[in-house]
């Protein structure tokens, strides 16, 4: 399982996560997703931690807590919804695609 980490600053690097929640537990992975345009973080991030217990308790501890000025959203990660936006679609000789 993996924890969703939200309302991260934009300056806070996968080394700087890694080290706020490892007082919780041994941290496995951490990732924060970069915007492909601007090359910029999103303001989010990912944590998988070794035990669900660790995970629970840095839950519980940093949830609402302030962090480089922000307010963390701290919560277990749900999985990713396969929403489709890409598949059905028609290619029309002029590069545009439809929608069904």
């Amino acid at each position: 399982m993996s924890i969703y980490v939200g309302n991260l600053s934009y300056e806070v690097t996968e080394p700087d996560l890694k080290e706020v929640f490892t007082e919780y537990g041994a941290v496995n992975r951490v990732y924060i997703p970069v915007d492909r345009e601007t090359g910029r973080t999103r303001g989010f991030g990912f944590v998988e931690m070794d035990t669900e217990p660790e995970e629970d308790a840095a839950i519980a501890a940093l949830n609402g807590a302030e962090w480089m000025g922000r307010d963390m959203k701290v919560n277990k990660a749900r999985p990713r919804e396969n929403d489709n936006r890409n598949s059905g679609g028609e290619r029309r000789g002029n590069g545009n695609y439809s929608r069904r």
